[in-house]
């Protein structure tokens, strides 16, 4: 095979400064759900931002302060600003010499690239392969570390699901298969089809989970932690921002709901409604928390859902490198979510969900 045909991660890299050398300085990481993947506590994520409002350079210098800092692992999506998050990505991490094998590059595949073709999109065997394969394309790349069903697809039978994505795995295209947004009644199932033909079952689901959204990570995946050691990539961490404090009086020029006004059309409503007031009085409180603790709200939020043991890594949405790098000092907070500090924490958010009954058992 010519150079120039060859795939970044197949090509001679050449790493003449040991600043190309992936470095874990105090990164934690944790395996993700029963799999030997050992990913970064907190990770990256391109939705709405690299392809999308951010760039060129601007990707590139976020991706190197974050693997500077210990974060090897970022988060993809064919649909992601119709494949233009993967493109950006891949040439950013060609551009930065990095190794491929230095990084964990997971993408999902469902919600395609805005074709409109009746196959063009969900979980066939034929949009899963097809899909996996232009997302490849884009990134440059042999293979992903982690690919993602990216939501339930209801119209197809699961066999055909599980089936696909072993293919992708056993192809060399991916390393491991996972979903998102699933039920756990429909992780269950594909578990249940992968034990009974000796296929590979997924490793975990990317849900969403912060202060407050908890039900189905606390209490609906509880049965898959205990029966599957089940993984989680957690995403809305901050939900959407709104455990920033930055929402707390308006929109600001510039922020997620500004610059994408019509997809957060409801949050930015609800800010002005008693549930969003409810919020933001819930922000201001945990606030003072985080201040004891010398540090800043989302910082605090962050910690907060590393600290379940749960969960296996946070993505981070960053489009700013001072962003990630506040973002990233919850590391430092981690450790300080002592007992105390999560009971108070708890009773300021006071939502927590009970557990499934016992009935005295």
């Amino acid at each position: 095979m010519s150079s120039a045909n060859r795939t970044y991660d197949e090509a001679d890299v050449a790493l003449p400064f040991d600043s190309m050398r992936y470095d874990p300085k105090n990164m934690k990481f944790r395996n993700l759900g029963p799999s030997g993947l050992r990913v970064p506590v907190f990770s990256l994520g391109g939705w709405l931002s690299y392809g999308h409002s951010v760039a060129g350079e601007g990707v590139k210098d976020v991706l190197k302060v974050a693997f500077e800092s210990g974060v090897n692992m970022i988060d993809l999506a064919e649909g992601y600003a119709d494949g233009n998050c993967e493109r950006e990505v891949g040439q950013a991490i060609k551009e930065l010499g990095h190794r491929r094998s230095d990084w964990i590059i997971t993408t999902k595949i469902f919600f395609g690239v805005g074709r409109k073709g009746p196959n063009d999109r969900g979980l066939s065997r034929k949009h899963i392969i097809e899909g996996l394969n232009e997302s490849l394309e884009r990134l440059d790349m042999s293979y992903v570390d982690i690919v993602f069903a990216h939501r339930p697809d209801k119209t197809v039978p699961m066999e055909e699901v599980v089936r696909a994505f072993n293919y992708c795995i056993n192809a060399g295209k991916a390393h491991y298969w996972a979903t998102s947004e699933w039920s756990a009644m429909q992780i269950e199932e594909a578990h249940h089809i992968a034990s009974r033909l000796n296929l590979i079952s997924p490793i975990a689901d990317q849900c969403q989970y912060n202060c407050f959204h908890r039900q189905r990570f606390e209490v609906e995946y509880a049965p898959l932690y205990q029966k599957y050691k089940y993984g989680t990539t957690v995403f809305s961490a901050l939900s959407s921002g709104m455990l920033t404090g930055k929402y707390n009086d308006g929109v600001p020029k510039g922020s997620r709901f500004d610059v994408n006004p019509d997809f957060f059309k409801s949050r930015v409503e609800g800010l002005k409604q008693e549930q969003g007031l409810k919020q933001i009085e819930t922000v201001k409180k945990l606030t003072k928390i985080a201040e004891e603790l010398g540090c800043s709200v989302a910082a605090l939020s962050l910690a907060w859902v590393a600290h379940n043991p749960h969960t296996s890594t946070v993505i981070l949405g960053a489009t700013k490198v001072h962003q990630l790098e506040e973002n990233l000092k919850a590391l430092d907070v981690l450790p300080k979510i002592s007992h105390d500090i999560y009971k108070r924490m708890n009773e300021i958010l006071d939502n927590e969900p009970p557990a499934e009954p016992t009935y005295g058992r």
